[in-house]
């Protein structure tokens, strides 16, 4: 596949291929802990082997020229370095732009253009964080093309300042941690707050993860993603009046239940009570991991999912439907939603030899109550960030 996006390359930038570089981003999936990263709390996600491919060769000029496989109805996007700013025309292409701007602000020289492709296989929209996959392949070309003295954690805090700051979207840092920070057969439990971390290998015996798009597209910055971190600051804010806190990670659910009445409103604190509780099912997610009780991870899975609902009301009747059917299939250890929600994906945890009923059963029982066909991954846990060696042929 590599040979064929140079060659792509080549046909698109009108270039010779002697000096190209090949960059890759994996997409990520967030095992239990949503909504928690940006409230101070615990997240467990893991890097895919699908991802973003970035194939780019430097200019002489401070032109960069970008172009997306994925986006064929938009053309060449051109911009000069000494001119990035945010452009509603230029749609994807302005989270690579925010990531370059991001990196100049930071004093990182950045004196000629380049050309670039970039083609992904995360399905855009489904929540598996194409964006932040974007983002940190351009920051590993960034580093590579011009020798900069950035470590992997520095590039991942420059990633996510770039999605708040240049496209607007104001999220937490898990996205680009764990697409930058990803390890192959291992899930890496983070703390949002102080950002230690600790890598757990992802031992699920004879089962596999399974991600499936419901196929109703979701748009993470006109989502009520902002309304939600809105409600749990102001409930914080409330708490805090009492304890001495940093954020709701810091509060155990008996802390919680002991003090919620401080929270006037009723919707804010349903909006605390799920990032209190999820934080604490995320710890005992990976402690139960680490023991080898997969059925009980998968039980902290369903649990996730109901207060996701219920609490948060972040998933609607699609990714409802879609985790209700998997529940109700044999040989599957745990089901919910992942990502912002709205729309996008759930992650199941599915015995390998019902791998394909399930996805029969699960998928007729949606379409029969969405209307929608979902689509299936059987996903494998893969590296983070980097630059891939060319196969030559």
């Amino acid at each position: 596949m590599i040979e064929n996006l140079i060659k792509q390359f080549i046909k698109t930038f009108h270039v010779s291929d002697e000096r190209t570089r090949v960059f890759f981003a994996p997409g990520r999936v967030n095992l239990i802990g949503e909504h928690t990263d940006y409230n101070g709390g615990h997240v467990f996600p893991c890097a895919l082997n699908i991802g973003t491919y970035a194939v780019v060769q430097k200019r002489i000029d401070k032109m960069v020229r970008m172009y997306s496989v994925n986006f064929e109805n938009i053309d060449i996007v051109e911009c000069s370095l000494d001119n990035l700013r945010y452009e509603a025309a230029h749609d994807w292409a302005n989270y690579p732009k925010g990531v370059i701007d991001t990196f100049k602000k930071h004093g990182y020289v950045i004196d000629q253009g380049f050309d670039v492709l970039f083609y992904g296989n995360i399905p855009n929209g489904a929540g598996l964080s194409s964006s932040a996959s974007i983002e940190l392949a351009t920051s590993v070309l960034l580093k590579g093309l011009f020798g900069l003295k950035a470590d992997m954690m520095s590039m991942v805090k420059m990633s996510q300042r770039a999605e708040n700051e240049f496209i607007g979207v104001n999220c937490g840092i898990m996205d680009q941690f764990a697409i930058g920070m990803g390890k192959e057969h291992h899930a890496v439990l983070l703390n949002c707050q102080t950002l230690d971390y600790t890598y757990s290998p992802l031992k699920l015996q004879d089962a596999s993860l399974v991600i499936a798009n419901t196929n109703k597209r979701r748009g993470l910055a006109d989502s009520k993603y902002n309304e939600r971190r809105g409600e749990c600051e102001r409930a914080l804010k409330q708490l805090q009046t009492e304890l001495h806190i940093k954020s709701l990670g810091d509060i155990t659910p008996e802390q919680f239940e002991q003090h919620k009445y401080l929270v006037q409103d009723e919707t804010d604190r349903k909006r605390a009570k799920h990032a209190v509780y999820e934080n604490a099912r995320t710890k005992e997610a990976v402690i139960k991991l680490r023991a080898g009780d997969v059925a009980g991870f998968g039980e902290l899975m369903k649990q996730s999912h109901k207060s996701l609902r219920d609490d948060y009301e972040v998933t609607g009747e699609e990714l409802d439907a879609l985790v209700e059917a998997a529940w109700m299939e044999e040989g599957v250890f745990g089901s919910r939603m992942t990502g912002a929600g709205f729309g996008g994906c759930t992650i199941s945890i599915v015995k390998n030899s019902e791998i394909d009923s399930f996805i029969e059963h699960a998928g007729r029982r949606y379409t029969e109550k969405t209307g929608l066909t979902a689509d299936f991954y059987v996903v494998q846990v893969g590296d983070g960030a980097k630059e891939l060696v060319r196969e030559i042929v």
